[in-house]
Parts: C-alpha cells; sequence; structure tokens
C-alpha cells in the first residue's frame, strides 16, 4: 500500500467518524425533542384535566347549595374535599354579604376593617376616606373636584372615575394604598353586594370591624337570593395545580333560571 492509498483510507474512515457522530448526535436532538414534545402534551393534557375538574367540583358546589335537602352545603366558608377523576377539588363556598363593600361602606366602617388587617390608626383614616372619596370623584370637564385635584397634586396620571369599585384590582390606584395593604384588605371586600353585613358575618376581621364601630345590627338570616364565592383548587398527579373561583348569584327560584354566573377568575396558587 503507498503512502497516498494510506492517506485516502484514512481520510475515508475519518469522513465516516464525522458521519456517524453527526448522526448520534441528530438522532440524540431528535429524541429529545420528541421527549420535549411530549411532556408538553402530557402538560397539556394534565392543565385539561383540572380546569375540567376545577369547573366540575364548582357545579357540584352550586348543585349542593340550592339543594333543600339535609344534604344540602351552606356558605360556611368550610374545606369540602370531592374526587374528580385523578384530581382532588377542596371547595370553599363562601357569602359575599359576609364581606365590605368599598362603594357603599362608610368611613368609619372601613377604617376599622384597615385597623384589622394591621393599619396603624393614622393610615387607616387616611385610606378609608381614600376608598371613601373613590366613587364619589370626578367632577367635570375642565373642572375637576377637590379629590380629582389631590391625585393631580400627587402627581398620578388618572383620578377617581366617580362610579363604583368596578373590580377589587382598582383598589391598587386608590391613592396612599399600597401592595401589601391591599393584599391584607382584599379578601375582606367584595363588589358584588348592595349593602353593608351584619354581625353575624363570618369573617372574622369584618366581625370584630363592626364591633369596634358599635354596629350590632343582626340580619334576616339566610334564604333568598344569595351572592357566593366558589373557589375550587384542583390538585392532580405529580403536583400539578389549578384554581378557579366564580361570584355566583342564587335566585331564590324553584324552577328556571335558578342562578347567574356573574364573575370567574383563575388563581396562580403562592
Amino acid at each position: 500500500m503507498t503512502q497516498a492509498t494510506a492517506r485516502e483510507k484514512g481520510f475515508a474512515l475519518l469522513i465516516v467518524l464525522w458521519a456517524l457522530a453527526m448522526l448520534a448526535l441528530l438522532g440524540s436532538t431528535v429524541l429529545v425533542t420528541a421527549r420535549q414534545d411530549a411532556q408538553v402534551a402530557r402538560n397539556l393534557r394534565d392543565a385539561a384535566l383540572l380546569h375540567a375538574a376545577a369547573h366540575g367540583a364548582v357545579q357540584q358546589a352550586i348543585f349542593r347549595v340550592l339543594d333543600q335537602s339535609a344534604q344540602r352545603w351552606a356558605a360556611d366558608d368550610i374545606p369540602r374535599v370531592i374526587r374528580i377523576g385523578d384530581s382532588l377539588v377542596i371547595v370553599r363556598i363562601e357569602n359575599e354579604s359576609d364581606k365590605v363593600n368599598p362603594s357603599i361602606a362608610s368611613v368609619p366602617l372601613l377604617r376599622a376593617l384597615l385597623v384589622q388587617v394591621g393599619a396603624d390608626p393614622v393610615t387607616a383614616e387616611r385610606e378609608a376616606e381614600a376608598i371613601a372619596a373613590w366613587p364619589l370623584g370626578g367632577g367635570v370637564p375642565g373642572q375637576p373636584d377637590a379629590t380629582t385635584v389631590q391625585y393631580i397634586a400627587a402627581g398620578l396620571a388618572f383620578a377617581p372615575p366617580g362610579g363604583p369599585f368596578a373590580n377589587l384590582d382598582e383598589l391598587d390606584a386608590v391613592i396612599g394604598m399600597t401592595p401589601a395593604l391591599v393584599a391584607r384588605l382584599r379578601p375582606h371586600l367584595t363588589v358584588f353586594t348592595d349593602s353593608d353585613p351584619d354581625i353575624t358575618t363570618h369573617d372574622p376581621f369584618v366581625a370584630r370591624a363592626l364591633a369596634a364601630i358599635g354596629d350590632t345590627t343582626v340580619g334576616a338570616g339566610p334564604g333568598g337570593a344569595q351572592v357566593l364565592a366558589i373557589t375550587a383548587d384542583a390538585h392532580g398527579p405529580g403536583g400539578s395545580r389549578f384554581t378557579a373561583r366564580e361570584i355566583v348569584r342564587t335566585n331564590a327560584r324553584p324552577v328556571g333560571r335558578r342562578y347567574d354566573v356573574l364573575d370567574y377568575e383563575q388563581l396562580w396558587p403562592d
């Protein structure tokens, strides 16, 4: 074998080895991509199953609330566990009437509630007045009212719209409110009621706030239409999780449309 022939064979062997290496690399890439695609598909399937489980649990809770037998569920915020397929769903039912509507609450009630969630008295007084002023702000074009002037003077690019809170996210825009204070206050508020809670509320913070201002009013009690917050926290295999909340108004009718969904949101776990 000549030296040239040996070099040619060595070069050919090198090409073969490089080709095999490239094929191995390509095969590994295809395998990894296939595994990733399969994992994505499993994640999508699990998410769909959890979504369906949470929605099914909410529907079961509505059915139980409307049930007139001894098996009916009350809006008592007690966790109830439902198994749907491979998912365990923890369901809580809250009566929105137990909470405070910031669009209609008085300054004393708002101040007392702010103190109950940890605000100091000075902050509680200031923010109670700011929350109460939100639905009243606005003025007319070219003639802003005192509340709007206050927001302008603070360098803010927005001001109260002069109407009730559309949702609780608007609390973040109230002058002086901090994310931490909003987070503590928000669980005790609602925008779906048209009257203040009474002393029989299941919310201990609201109950103490009512007692602090001397409001010991007792309402008519359960019966008639109710506005309920139903939270379904679905847990699936492998630690997957999906949480949803529906605000439902029962219509207190034995037949026909027995409830209406007022709001729906997905909640992200901490």
